[in-house]
């Protein structure tokens, strides 16, 4: 069950804790040890015996890794307020990071760039990312988009990519290790209904053993030319800011000479 804040009001932080520590497959006995405190302060914190204080939260959460929307869940939870900032990433005191994000999106430019909060819905992107767009359907374009969706989708991109059966794996085991990570239940159900798609064009016994690539590449085919690109990921993370410590930059590179001819032609026309 994911620890929203919501849901985080209406249970003990001590049970709160302890469902991340089992989460995070530690016994009480290796969180206390990593932590530096009790096991027996442990055990009743988590048993609702003992009442954290602020920093105690603050200090095991960041043993247990917990996602900084949660950590203010936590504090919520114990009757204190959150300490990590929320804004919309239109609030005037986002303005020097919503130009460094345009600044990058153009910089990748004419190659595809875009920017996703954390259940993969598209915030912006850049005009390379809208070429490779085109011809999808425009129920899959109404906001919010959400990137996985129209990846994956048969009325989306899946039907142009070449690799597909690779490619969906690929981003199962991505938004696989992110669950994992964040222990959300928004994840979890969209990991269910990208499982449940249709893979067109997916050739039988194609190769979707990724755990032994060093790399993937998107082999997608727009205008009966296939671009070969790679991915990679830039976190905007921050210690102080639920926003900023969601968001991340999606970039695809070409993985060939071919590609990168074929995207600079693109953005010429």
């Amino acid at each position: 069950m994911a620890m929203q804040r919501a849901a985080a009001t209406l249970r003990p932080v001590g049970d709160l804790l302890r469902e991340w520590r089992r989460h995070r497959r530690l016994s009480q006995l290796e969180l206390a040890a990593e932590a530096e405190i009790s096991t027996r302060h442990l055990s009743f914190v988590e048993s609702g015996r003992s009442q954290p204080s602020r920093d105690m939260i603050l200090h095991l959460s960041e043993y247990l890794d917990v996602p900084l929307r949660e950590r203010n869940g936590l504090l919520v939870a114990a009757g204190f307020a959150p300490v990590y900032a929320e804004r919309v990433l239109e609030d005037p005191a986002l303005d020097a990071v919503r130009h460094t994000i345009d600044l990058l999106l153009k910089g990748m430019e004419p190659y595809p760039a875009l920017v996703v909060d954390r259940h993969w819905h598209l915030v912006t992107c850049n005009q390379a990312t809208l070429r490779l767009m085109a011809g999808v359907s425009q129920s899959l374009l109404q906001p919010p988009i959400n990137v996985l969706r129209l990846s994956l989708h048969p009325d989306g991109l899946a039907p142009r990519i070449r690799n597909l059966a690779q490619w969906r794996a690929h981003l199962l085991e991505r938004l696989r290790r992110q669950i994992d990570t964040s222990h959300d239940v928004q994840l979890v159900e969209l990991m269910h209904e990208l499982q449940a798609l249709p893979s067109p064009g997916a050739e039988p016994g194609e190769a979707t053993d990724i755990h032994v690539q060093i790399a993937i590449p998107m082999q997608l085919e727009v205008d009966g030319t296939v671009l070969s690109m790679l991915s990679t990921t830039t976190v905007f993370g921050t210690p102080t800011d639920v926003t900023l410590a969601e968001l991340a930059l999606e970039a695809f590179v070409p993985a060939d000479d071919a590609t990168a001819t074929s995207l600079r032609e693109m953005a010429a026309r």
